[in-house]
């Protein structure tokens, strides 16, 4: 219960205009790798934590289930936003239990119904049961571009200029909902 929190969290950052706001310093990047799964602004993560205090106070799971989930969580968002080439056969089956990193990768494409697919981290069942699964990006793993078209010049993405995001302009693009 607690992963499908997760992913309608993380669909709300993309629906919302002010929480879009913040969950796009996470999609600026130009290469997704490594370190994306990282990438978050503060007031996000404050939020999110919040999100899931609310969750686990409903839900009542013991406090070892909570830290394994966290952990778990944590190493799948390292995993899937890893720059990891799986052979495709391999890929295709390992995908139908947990989010590979071809399968969220498609989630950092610059196109916006792109962007706006694949919203898990752990496992890849809400996406498909929920609509938002898309198994492949339109120009391919290899001719697909990574991040937001407003924000292409590297030189505006330091740290600086990311955590003044929610600010600043131009304004947020939301998803095709």
């Amino acid at each position: 219960m607690l992963d499908l929190v997760i992913y309608l969290q993380h669909v709300l950052f993309h629906y919302l205009p002010t929480l879009w706001r913040l969950h796009r310093m996470h999609h600026v990047d130009l290469d997704i790798d490594v370190t994306t799964g990282n990438r978050f602004h503060p007031l996000e993560i404050v939020i999110s934590i919040g999100i899931k205090l609310v969750a686990i106070a409903l839900l009542g799971p013991p406090a070892i289930a909570v830290i394994i989930f966290e952990v778990v969580l944590n190493a799948s968002a390292q995993f899937n936003h890893g720059n990891v080439r799986i052979p495709e056969r391999i890929d295709r089956l390992l995908r139908l239990f947990v989010v590979t990193p071809d399968m969220h990768r498609v989630h950092h494409s610059i196109i916006p119904r792109e962007t706006n697919s694949n919203f898990g981290f752990n496992v890849p069942w809400w996406d498909r049961l929920l609509g938002t699964y898309r198994a492949q990006p339109e120009q391919g793993h290899l001719g697909m571009t990574i991040g937001l078209k407003e924000y292409r010049d590297p030189a505006k993405l330091s740290l600086g200029r990311l955590l003044l995001l929610p600010v600043t302009y131009p304004p947020p693009k939301v998803g095709a909902f």
